[in-house]
């Protein structure tokens, strides 16, 4: 039997996963896609907030402040990308910079340090691309970006490395109450387990509802992002936000962690968990919102667009509770925006909870936070790639030309805990395929590699969910010569 399952492997159920996995627990974390981060952390702003947007006294401004202090540790022990550059939330008029004056007094309020309102001068004299309209700005310099799904995966790695479990391709499908805790089927697994926590993102009310009451519903929100080429990356070098909607923070304009420009989100109620197209409407919205900041921004630099879905539910804070009626089953529920920044709290807060229904729980001795270090060739002195490719000569042979990305470094990421399997997975993992040609060129290569590493046949390789199938067949035979 199991001490805890955790349902769900997004930011928030890879953060809790690592938290756990440093006591003395039998710890499983079931995920219904075919791999880490495949929901609402994969498509998103990749924004660490400051805090200064939640009500105080509510989960979200506890766990975004808090979980904004955390961020530079430990995104240094997992190895994984992080900024913190600073935000902005602009204002147009008299009207907008009321908002801004409310949104600091509100941060003060929650613990934001170092928030001012600068004139629009000042504002333009530190980003001189922004429109020349803008009269304030709210700044917070502990604003800052990181790579989501690189995180969520790290976050997983480091928890496989210190003994926990992780299945995928295991929707959970039924739970019931045992003497000793819960008995749940997941994918092919029955599992027996004392305890379940429930972060299923967008189906987190359906898992829910498998066993307890229904006392929330999820209400899926789409938003539409543009990303662009690296030649724009440095048009702003701070997040710049629009003064927020009661609906949404607005369409924001951000450097990303690699080097590209993302412009987006929208925000739209959809009726599903798996509306995840782009429209047209939507993206014309993203470039009107966009222009209004950054009036001469290059839209034609785009190189790909897509959407993500945001969990949200009525009332507008985070779920983080036991259930009353079925004792051990904690729910971690609506999570959106913004809970990338506060996983890592909402991670502390299970523990918590879960201590004080234990009684206490006991510390490893052997736990190891830092994860281990991913290569990153093209990052190293030319003395450090030579003696890797003396070592390991997939080192030296380049399969992504866009974001230089070697064999060495895909065969890593194949093997490594948790590995990518899939053609997203990889891409996810190491970048092959995130650039200006998204897959056009190192595609088929990167399959290949798959293929050979996995020892399957690479028609077997998918893009990313279990059905994505790229190859059928060979289109033709090819004579033997005489």
């Amino acid at each position: 039997m199991y001490d805890v399952l955790i349902i769900g492997a997004g930011i928030v159920g890879t953060a809790i996963a690592r938290e756990l996995s440093k006591y003395e627990l039998k710890v499983i974390l079931a995920e219904k896609e075919n791999d880490i981060a495949n929901g609402t952390t994969k498509a998103n702003s990749a924004i660490v907030h400051a805090g200064y947007d939640a009500l105080p006294g509510t989960l979200k401004a506890k766990t975004n402040v808090l979980g904004n202090k955390l961020y530079p540790k430990l995104c240094e022990e997992l190895d994984v990308p992080f900024k913190q550059i600073g935000s902005f939330v602009v204002a147009f008029n008299e009207d907008e910079v009321k908002v801004l004056e409310r949104l600091k007094k509100q941060g003060e309020e929650n613990g934001v340090p170092n928030l001012e309102i600068l004139p629009g001068e000042k504002v333009l004299e530190m980003e001189p691309n922004l429109s020349d309209k803008i009269t304030a700005a709210l700044y917070a310099p502990t604003g800052g970006i990181v790579g989501p799904f690189e995180l969520a995966i790290a976050l997983a790695e480091n928890a496989v490395e210190n003994g926990v479990e992780v299945i995928l391709n295991s929707p959970v499908t039924k739970i019931e109450k045992i003497e000793e805790g819960y008995k749940v089927k997941a994918g092919e697994r029955e599992i027996l387990t004392k305890f379940v926590i429930n972060c299923a993102g967008l189906y987190a009310d359906q898992v829910n509802n498998l066993i307890n009451e229904e006392y929330f519903k999820i209400q899926p929100n789409r938003g539409e992002y543009n990303l662009f080429d690296k030649t724009v990356g440095n048009y702003v070098n701070k997040v710049v936000f629009q003064a927020p909607t009661p609906v949404s923070k607005g369409v924001v304009c951000l450097p990303t962690v690699h080097g590209n420009f993302l412009i987006g989100p929208t925000a739209d109620y959809v009726d599903s968990p798996q509306e995840v197209q782009t429209t047209g409407k939507g993206l014309a919205e993203v470039r009107e919102k966009g222009l209004k900041v950054l009036p001469n921004f290059p839209f034609y630099k785009v190189i790909t667009s897509f959407a993500g879905l945001r969990a949200k539910v009525e009332g507008g804070d985070f779920i983080i509770e036991e259930v009353r009626e079925n004792k051990g089953f904690i729910n971690v529920a609506g999570i959106d925006s913004p809970g990338l920044t506060a996983a890592p709290v909402i991670a502390l807060e299970v523990v918590e909870i879960l201590r004080n229904i234990t009684g206490g729980l006991k510390e490893k001795e052997n736990f190891n936070g830092k994860r281990k270090a991913v290569v990153h060739f093209m990052e190293l002195s030319p003395e450090e790639k030579a003696e890797l490719i003396k070592k390991d000569p997939k080192f030296g042979r380049v399969i992504c030309r866009c974001e230089s990305i070697t064999e060495g470094e895909i065969v890593n990421a194949i093997h490594r805990p948790v590995g990518g399997r899939t053609l997203d997975g990889i891409k996810r993992r190491v970048r092959a395929g995130m650039g200006r040609c998204q897959g056009g060129f190192c595609a088929p290569r990167v399959m290949e590699i798959l293929a050979r590493e996995l020892e399957k046949d690479i028609t077997e390789i998918v893009k990313d969910s279990p059905n994505s199938y790229i190859l059928t067949g060979p289109t033709k035979s090819r004579k033997k010569d005489n």
